[in-house]
């Protein structure tokens, strides 16, 4: 017995800092479970979760040390060594991870976007698919993934396009052989054709050989933006040849002989009944798929979040103006709501982890 002095003594010492470290799993693994595996309704932010798991980890770190058996001279040199590691982590890793950590936090503070949101930012430009702490992922018009770090976001100008109402413009030069009224007519025409709504036409430069005309109106659909644009030029380019004006460089210059009164328009062609507006497809559909499964999760969370703030008025009773009867009922409605949104909720998280198919190639 006398040589298993030593190792009891020594368990002994160390026991408490054991207990400690087999506590912090514990406790780390139930917030990891709590967090992140349970069916979250609500759809709790993860920034939140990771930053707490993160300060748990510190503060069990902090105590462990506290508990070593060891004199107070070595505990303070270690406390101040993990001080140093800390700080220097810090200083090192501003610019890379924690500083797109920051400026994750800083865009989920401002909300100057959301998922669904479409987005410019230098060069890029899509749809915004998904927020993180670290970065954000927008789906761009080829129905590629791109992923933008937050600091990048942070450190150039981002355009949201309006989330309900924004305006499509295209520009074309003419000669200025062609009246000007005439022009702005066929413009506006092919707007409206387009299907904006309010357009206007701006005279944007007089140039040494040609004038720039640009039109404009409001696109209602804004998740159709692509589409618009398109087919605004379409219209732009039926509209003038329809009106007889040529889209050519006054220094235009053709070696074969024609008549002076010959017109470089191509004859009409035979256009096939359109389809309903509501059977028509769009690119956007497709393209944007991830996108638009972020935007109705998002939408389907905040409306969660309305039924259930209403669901717990009623059941405190803050809604005088209700019957005992029309409470119940209100509330079983309610119910039946909050469950049809949690499984949608479940289903879009599902099917926001499927990777897009690439058709592009």
């Amino acid at each position: 017995m006398e040589h298993l002095k030593p190792v009891l003594g020594l368990l002994r010492d160390w026991l408490p800092v054991l207990i400690t470290v087999l506590v912090a799993i514990v406790v780390v693994w139930l917030a990891y479970r709590f967090l992140f595996k349970r069916r979250d309704p609500a759809g709790g932010s993860r920034i939140s979760g990771q930053l707490f798991i993160a300060a748990l980890i510190g503060v069990f770190l902090i105590i462990v040390i506290l508990e070593l058996p060891i004199a107070d001279a070595p505990r303070g040199q270690l406390l101040s060594l993990l001080g140093i590691l800390v700080t220097a982590a810090i200083a090192l890793s501003s610019t890379t991870l924690l500083g797109n950590a920051m400026a994750g936090l800083m865009l989920r503070s401002v909300r100057n976007f959301r998922p669904g949101d479409f987005i410019i930012v230098d060069s890029h430009r899509g749809r915004v698919s998904e927020l993180g702490l670290l970065r954000t992922e927008i789906q761009t018009d080829k129905r590629n993934l791109t992923t933008l770090p937050n600091l990048y976001l942070i450190n150039n100008p981002v355009t949201v396009v309006g989330l309900s109402v924004t305006i499509i413009t295209a520009t074309v030069s003419l000669g200025y052989d062609v009246p000007r009224q005439s022009v702005e007519e066929c413009l506006v025409r092919a707007a409206e054709d387009a299907g904006l709504t309010e357009p206007f036409v701006f005279v944007l430069e007089l140039g040494d050989f040609s004038i720039t005309y640009q039109t404009a109106g409001f696109l209602e659909e804004v998740k159709y933006l692509i589409s618009a644009e398109s087919k605004l030029r379409e219209c732009m380019l039926d509209a003038l040849h329809g009106a007889g004006i040529e889209i050519v460089s006054p220094t235009f210059m053709n070696q074969r002989q024609l008549s002076k009164d010959r017109l470089f328009i191509p004859k009409a062609a035979h256009r096939p009944a359109e389809k309903p507006a509501a059977e028509e497809t769009r690119p956007e559909e497709r393209i944007f798929d991830k996108a638009e499964v972020a935007e109705s999760e998002a939408k389907a969370v905040e409306q969660l979040k309305a039924v259930v703030q209403e669901m717990e008025k009623i059941q405190k009773n803050e809604i005088e103006e209700l019957s005992k009867e029309d409470a119940a009922a209100r509330l079983e409605e309610l119910r039946i709501a909050r469950s049809k949104l949690e499984l949608e909720i479940e289903a879009r998280k599902e099917q926001k982890k499927e990777e897009p198919e690439n058709d592009g190639g």
